[in-house]
């Protein structure tokens, strides 16, 4: 495996790949991974020949009094784990070397950014789909992996991907859980023994979402009323509890076919989120 934090030697080291027929990989994060973001290398190790992973808490999605400084980093460990995940590249730049000058040139995409975690995070998806679109430009791959867990965030770039015409397919893969249910996410780290087990909730009210759906509920009032009161039994400080077209994020009224059960809250002082799609064509 090789690592690198500049541009000029990750465009080399790809185009040397490219030249011996390799399709290439991308999984994109900000590092601090976990079994969440192997399971996202792993399909990339499956799907193609080489593999670039690349490490950048981005500054530009942070807003004012958001959690930049202290999110987790840990360089060490990131690295054993993307070399016994099978990848063949990671790049580590600093923020010198993705933002040399102020930036004036953004990326926003509309219509899927004002509501969910857009709502409360303005400026959070320009941040995110400028990053991206700059770490494309300078990976080039085939195929670039995203987690379900961040929703809203996938859509974001695979739209981005479309309307730019960017060369890249964008592979939206599961979101992996904890066996007590809890979507893994770097913040994880945050949560005390007694905030894990209040954070658990989310992933319950997902659950009873869903079933309530199967068995028949078609009111998205109804079903978002039973999810807060799953997350009201423990100290959950909820940001939003929407059911939205998996497509537009527009909100809906009635359950049709096919929907996205978004959930945003604070369990202490840490902001989760979590979702799952319910599709009633599947069984």
């Amino acid at each position: 495996m090789e690592f690198t934090a500049s541009i000029a030697e990750v465009r080399r080291l790809v185009e040397r790949a490219r030249t011996a027929g390799k399709r290439i990989g991308f999984v994109p994060t900000m590092g601090a991974l976990h079994a969440g973001h192997v399971s996202l290398i792993e399909a990339a190790v499956r799907k193609c020949g080489y593999v670039v992973v690349s490490i950048f808490v981005n500054p530009t999605q942070f807003g004012p009094g958001e959690d930049f400084e202290r999110y987790p980093r840990d360089s060490a460990a990131d690295r054993l784990i993307c070399e016994q995940a099978g990848v063949e590249l990671v790049f580590a730049p600093d923020v010198k070397e993705m933002y040399p000058q102020r930036n004036l040139t953004w990326v926003n995409v509309e219509g899927l950014t004002e509501g969910l975690c857009g709502g409360s995070r303005p400026g959070h998806f320009r941040g995110v789909a400028t990053v991206c679109n700059k770490l494309f430009n300078i990976v080039r791959p085939d195929a670039a992996f995203f987690g379900q867990k961040d929703a809203q965030q996938a859509l974001v770039i695979r739209r981005m991907a479309a309307d730019m015409n960017l060369p890249l397919e964008i592979e939206i893969c599961r979101t992996v859980r904890d066996q007590d249910g809890l979507a893994l996410s770097s913040r994880n780290r945050y949560l005390s023994t007694e905030e894990r087990a209040d954070a658990v909730l989310l992933h319950r009210a997902l659950v009873k979402a869903e079933s309530m759906i199967r068995q028949g509920q078609r009111d998205c009032a109804a079903v978002v009323d039973a999810m807060r009161g799953v997350l009201a039994s423990g100290r959950v400080d909820v940001g939003y509890v929407q059911m939205v077209d998996v497509e537009t994020l527009k909100e809906l009224a009635t359950i049709e076919k096919k929907v996205l059960i978004a959930i945003a809250a604070r369990v202490g002082k840490t902001r989760l989120i979590d979702n799952i799609i319910v599709d009633l064509n599947k069984s």
